[in-house]
């Protein structure tokens, strides 16, 4: 009920001040926040914006939402090799909100917030309408002149990921299309796993230093893993080479390798994986893999960076394969 909800004051005393435990938070008391970084350090800054049925399905658990919002910007702040600090958040709720939804998304950036070791630092709230939208400013730290960019790519190195491939992707078919995944073939084990890649992205915050000590260049994989490789092959100037049967597959992506070879095609050239692509130079590829699997996020090299600027180019059992055979595909 209308009348059983807080004013925005009010709402954000009881939702929102418990999650801001930075110092330069004022405990949300003031129009803005004051955060200095630590001597020796500069700040990095990511936004996205996420929209009811748009990057979400306005049903999901409010937990759910909250996590994936805030994740999905601390993996860009993990590819520039930084570490997260603090976050403000823009909360646009729709006509229809109530107190328990409310409380209830404040619980999952509770639980990140723990989990990331990251806090509330500011935001806003407004009334959107007909439909939920959220953004989320996230602010990490790297010493000064360290942060990972894409364009620092060169001839030479060995294109890396994190993780996982296709699994979003995978999850948000089945989504879409109830029944999908086990028309095809898998079991509710296997089912199970691919949604809850889509529904709750893991940022590689662990890998951050990793990136930042050993790698030319890194971004994550949101638009899909080769989109988001034709982006860093851009702004390097670069070609990359891409050898699909080296990238890394889970056990539910590979039964849809041999059960449904296009629909596992189509997922592996989706999005919201939020892994994260690295170009690591060969001298350090050993340093890199060993630091990685010692903070937890195994990473796979999957190919190789070329000196002419050529995009992207797919090998398939040792030979060639066409862009445009690859479903679901985008150029951008």
């Amino acid at each position: 009920m209308a009348g059983d909800r807080p004013h925005e004051f009010e709402l954000i005393k009881r939702y929102f001040a418990p999650l801001a435990t930075d110092p330069g938070s004022l405990g949300l008391t003031d129009d803005a926040s004051v955060y200095t970084p630590a001597p020796g350090m500069e700040l990095v800054l990511t936004k996205d914006m996420l929209a009811a049925d748009v990057h979400f399905f306005a049903g999901d658990p409010p937990e759910a939402i909250a996590a994936k919002a805030l994740r999905v910007n601390l993996s860009d702040l993990a590819a520039k090799g930084a570490r997260p600090r603090a976050y403000l958040l823009g909360l646009g709720l729709p006509d229809d909100w109530s107190a328990e939804w409310l409380e209830r998304f404040a619980s999952g950036l509770s639980g990140d917030q723990a989990a990331f070791d990251v806090a509330l630092a500011g935001g806003d709230t407004i009334r959107s309408g007909q439909s939920l939208q959220l953004s989320i400013t996230a602010i990490g730290e790297v010493p000064e002149g360290t942060a990972v960019r894409r364009t620092g790519g060169r001839a030479g190195d060995l294109l890396y990921v994190s993780g996982t491939i296709g699994d979003a992707a995978a999850g948000l078919k089945e989504r879409l299309d109830p029944g999908l995944l086990a028309r095809n073939g898998l079991d509710e084990d296997g089912i199970q796993h691919l949604l809850t890649r889509y529904l709750l992205p893991q940022p590689r915050v662990r890998l951050a230093e990793t990136i930042r000590l050993h790698a030319h260049a890194a971004m994550d994989v949101s638009d899909g893993l080769l989109a988001d490789a034709a982006h860093m092959a851009k702004a390097s100037r670069l070609s990359l080479t891409i050898d699909l049967d080296k990238v890394p597959l889970s056990a539910p992506m590979r039964q849809l390798q041999t059960m449904a070879p296009e629909l596992f095609l189509s997922a592996l050239s989706g999005g919201d994986d939020y892994e994260i692509l690295s170009l690591v130079p060969p001298e350090q590829t050993a340093a890199f893999e060993a630091a990685a699997l010692s903070a937890g996020c195994p990473v796979t090299c999957i190919g190789v960076a070329g000196k002419c600027e050529g995009g992207v180019s797919l090998l398939r059992n040792d030979q060639p394969l066409d862009l445009e055979t690859i479903p679901g595909f985008r150029h951008f």
